[in-house]
C-alpha cells in the first residue's frame, strides 16, 4: 500500500509477522512506512572525543563535502520553496478502492513525518465528494439568505475582495474527518498511523468571523437557529450548523491557511471553518449561507455521516469530535534500530476545548505514566505529546490516552464497542495500540 523507503541507517526492512497474546485482538502487518526518526541514547558514545567517535563509525566528518566547498543555488532559484529532494516520500497517499472514482476519495497525512502540531498546507488530508477545483476568485460569490425573510433584514452577497476587507481573525484549530479511524471499528484493517489517523490535519486559518456577517445581514437570532453552509463544488455538499456555534464566535468564512491563501483542494478561494466539528461541516468552496428556524436534514446529514448503533438505529447530528489521541513516533510500519533510549511522540485533540493530560502505556494498558505536553496548548486543536523510554529488546504494546478540559477519558475498544458495536462508520476515538516485537517492527494490533 505504502512504498518502503530504504535509508540507511535509519531503516530495516521487517518481515512479515503475525503475532499473538491474550489481550491482542487482531494483528496488522507493518513495514508499509518508514521510521523518520530513531534515537539510541548513549552516554559514552555522546560524550567521546569527535576524532574517536569518527573512527567508530563515520570519517565522513573529517572530510569537507562538496557542498561546504562550492558555490550553493542562487536565491532565485526556486521563488516559492519546496520540500527537500530527500525527503520526497513523505507525501499525502490514497488509499487503493476506497471510493470508485478519486474525485470522491481521500488523501492522508503523513502523520508519522511530521513534527509539532502544524500540517504543512501541502500534506493537508483531503476529502472531496466530487473533486476539487481551482476557482477564479474574481468570480466566485458568497451570499447569505434566509430561509424565511422575518429571519434576516437584508440578503447579501460578497466577493472575496469585500470579504478580505473586513475585520479579520486567525486561529489554529484542527481538522478531522468524521470517517478517521473508519476502518478500523470491526478489527484491523491498514497497517500504519498514515492510514489509521491520516484523515486529520491543524492548520492556522484566517478570515471573518460568521457572525459578523449574519450581524451586517441583520440576523434576528431569536428566530433564526440554524445556518445552512453550501457549497460550490459539484456535489452542492450541505451542512447544518447550530447557531449556538456561529454566536461562540469561532465559526469563520476562512480564506487563508497556514499564513497564505487556502489551497485550491482545501477550499479555495473561501471555506467554513466550525472548530470542533466533523470535516465535512467545515464545507469548501463556501458559496451560500442560510439561516432557518430548524435543521434542514440534507442528503449529507439525514443518510451520510450517521452513527449506527448495535439496536440498527441511527444517531444523527454527533458532529463533535471527541477527546482522541495517537502515537506517531514508533508507529505501524516503522522498526526500531536498536535497544536503547527512545523519544515516544504523538497528537492528541478534542473536539469539546482544551487538551488536559495524555497518558502512555508500554503494556498494552496495564499501566500508564503521564506524558509531557508540548506548548502551545490551544482550544480544538492538535497537541503534541512526548515520553522517555527505553526499550530493552522485549515485546512491547504502546498505547496512548487523552483527557480534556471537560474530564472526558479516551475510550478502549472494549468500552467503545458496547455502546456503539463493531459495524459503524464514523466518530471512532478508540485507544489505538502499536505492537513491537524482538526485531523491532511495529504493527497495528486492536487490545480490547
Amino acid at each position: 500500500m505504502v512504498d518502503i523507503v530504504k535509508q540507511p541507517g535509519r531503516l530495516r526492512p521487517a518481515p512479515e509477522n503475525f503475532l499473538s497474546d491474550e489481550q491482542v485482538k487482531a494483528v496488522g502487518s507493518g513495514r508499509r512506512d518508514f521510521l523518520r526518526k530513531s534515537f539510541l541514547a548513549a552516554g559514552a558514545a555522546l560524550t567521546a572525543p569527535l576524532a574517536a567517535r569518527a573512527s567508530e563509525g563515520d570519517a565522513n566528518i573529517l572530510q569537507n563535502p562538496a557542498w561546504t566547498t562550492s558555490l550553493g543555488q542562487p536565491v532565485a532559484a526556486r521563488p516559492y520553496g519546496m520540500p527537500s529532494q530527500y525527503e520526497s516520500q513523505l507525501l499525502r497517499r490514497e488509499s487503493p478502492g476506497l471510493a470508485r472514482v478519486g474525485g470522491a476519495s481521500v488523501s492522508f497525512a503523513p502523520l508519522q513525518g511530521l513534527f509539532g502540531i502544524i500540517t504543512p498546507s501541502g500534506l493537508h488530508f483531503e476529502r472531496h465528494h466530487q473533486g476539487w477545483h481551482d476557482i477564479d476568485p474574481s468570480k466566485h460569490r458568497l451570499m447569505v439568505n434566509g430561509s424565511d425573510d422575518s429571519l434576516l433584514k437584508k440578503a447579501k452577497v460578497y466577493t472575496l475582495d469585500e470579504l478580505m476587507r473586513l475585520p479579520s481573525a486567525s486561529r489554529i484549530h484542527f481538522i478531522e474527518c468524521g470517517a478517521n479511524t473508519g476502518l478500523e471499528w470491526g478489527n484491523v484493517a491498514v497497517p500504519t498511523v498514515q492510514y489509521t489517523h491520516g484523515m486529520l490535519s491543524c492548520s492556522e486559518f484566517t478570515g471573518v468571523p460568521l457572525k459578523y456577517l449574519l450581524d451586517d445581514c441583520g440576523v434576528d437570532y431569536k428566530k433564526a437557529r440554524y445556518v445552512l453552509a453550501e457549497g460550490a463544488d459539484g456535489s452542492s455538499m450541505t451542512r447544518t450548523i447550530p447557531m449556538e456555534m456561529v454566536e461562540s464566535g469561532e465559526v469563520m468564512v476562512a480564506y487563508g491557511q497556514n499564513g497564505e491563501m487556502l489551497r485550491p483542494e482545501n477550499g479555495y478561494p473561501l471555506r467554513l471553518v466550525v472548530p470542533g466539528v466533523q470535516g465535512v461541516s467545515w464545507v469548501k468552496w463556501l458559496r451560500r449561507i442560510e439561516v432557518g428556524d430548524q435543521p434542514y436534514a440534507t442528503k449529507d446529514e439525514a443518510v451520510h455521516y450517521i452513527d449506527l448503533l448495535p439496536n440498527g438505529l441511527h444517531r444523527q447530528y454527533s458532529s463533535v469530535q471527541e477527546a482522541k489521541s495517537v502515537i506517531t513516533t514508533p508507529s505501524g510500519g516503522q522498526t526500531l534500530l536498536d535497544h536503547g533510549f527512545y523519544n515516544v511522540s504523538g497528537l492528541a485533540w478534542s473536539g469539546r476545548g482544551k487538551i488536559k493530560q495524555v497518558d502512555v502505556s508500554f503494556d498494552g494498558g496495564i499501566n500508564w505514566q503521564t506524558a509531557r505536553l508540548e506548548g502551545p496548548i490551544q482550544n480544538k486543536a492538535l497537541t503534541r505529546f512526548n515520553i522517555n523510554w527505553v526499550w530493552d529488546g522485549k515485546p512491547a504494546i504502546l498505547q496512548s490516552r487523552a483527557m480534556d478540559e471537560t474530564g472526558y477519558v479516551q475510550p478502549t475498544y472494549g468500552q467503545l464497542r458496547k455502546v456503539r458495536g463493531t459495524k459503524s462508520i464514523y466518530h471512532n476515538n478508540a485507544i489505538q495500540s502499536w505492537k513491537i516485537i524482538e526485531s523491532g517492527e511495529v504493527s497495528n494490533v486492536q487490545v480490547l
